[in-house]
């Protein structure tokens, strides 16, 4: 049993994410998915939290942050290859070892990685910008004309990062199994009404 989240800035997916997988008491896994990566790989923290969940489909893009960097994968050594696409790559391997056991995995195309398993459940957490742009600019003590501005370059980053390494749309309702607006129900809510759908799909 596999859960994968993607989210909407704001949406509290992640804690959504996270309080499922307290309730099935399965490995939960969004940024530690960075370090776990940057250990195998080779390649500081710090650059793939500059990458993390962010990418472009433009050449342009690609190119520009093509600088080389010695990275080790499952895929062997890639001096050639972007360090954005080096970085997808190791999280690639590292999202697939973690599928060997139930767990949640939030963002980082995991449902497009683990399209090919029939007990993974793809999930996408959205809500109203009002709500989500009040989220974030409680959760950092921002304005929220900054919050606002925050959570529309996120959804960008995401979209783009997604669209980039994926097949399918973010986003797009057709593309998961469940759209669910955290707007309308509590963290745990939402979580209950997951599980809900897990037993109910019957891969729980």
């Amino acid at each position: 049993m596999i859960v994968t989240i993607s989210r909407q800035a704001g949406s509290q997916g992640r804690e959504i994410g996270r309080a499922l997988a307290d309730n099935l008491s399965v490995d939960f896994y969004d940024k530690n998915l960075i370090a776990l990566a940057s250990k195998k790989s080779g390649i500081s923290i710090e650059q793939f939290e500059r990458y993390d969940e962010n990418a472009s489909n433009s050449l342009l893009y690609t190119l520009s942050i093509g600088a080389s960097a010695a990275v080790n994968t499952d895929y062997g050594n890639m001096p050639d290859v972007p360090v954005s696409d080096k970085i997808y790559l190791v999280q690639y391997d590292i999202i697939r070892q973690a599928a060997e056991q139930p767990c949640v995995i939030v963002g980082r195309c995991a449902d497009h990685i683990l399209s090919d398993r029939k007990d993974c459940a793809k999930i996408f957490i959205y809500a109203d910008i009002a709500l989500r742009t009040a989220h974030i600019a409680k959760h950092l003590g921002i304005s929220e004309d900054k919050a606002k501005s925050i959570v529309r370059k996120t959804d960008k980053s995401r979209a783009n990062y997604y669209n980039y390494f994926a097949d399918g749309k973010w986003g797009d309702p057709s593309h998961y199994d469940l759209c669910l607006n955290s707007g309308t129900l509590s963290v745990q809510g939402c979580a209950a009404l997951i599980k809900a759908y897990l037993q109910q799909r019957g891969i729980l």
